[in-house]
């Protein structure tokens, strides 16, 4: 388990806004994978229990051939999220 009050990826990898991550989005009947940036890391109650959520900016960059709708920020469950880059945001401005 991980610390209480971090949110984490499936593995165990804690999410910080910043953080570059990857997670499955239905497109019609089928499903796609994106790559997003988290803006924001929150909880929610839902059903009684405490549920780890996320607003995410999703990249463009996404499995498929058929562009997004929008690119307008969503908030997600990070019940299936994983990361691929922590603090992408701040890389490279040293």
């Amino acid at each position: 388990m991980g610390k209480r009050g971090v949110v984490t990826d499936y593995a165990g990898e804690e999410l910080y806004a910043g953080d570059l991550v990857t997670y499955a989005v239905r497109a019609g009947n089928r499903v796609r994978m994106t790559d997003a940036v988290v803006q924001d890391v929150t909880t929610e109650n839902v059903g009684g229990r405490l549920r780890p959520m996320l607003l995410v900016q999703p990249t463009g960059h996404e499995s498929g051939f058929t562009r997004r709708r929008t690119l307008d920020p969503v908030k997600i469950s990070a019940e299936h999220v994983r990361l691929v880059t922590p603090d992408f945001v701040n890389q490279g401005e040293e």
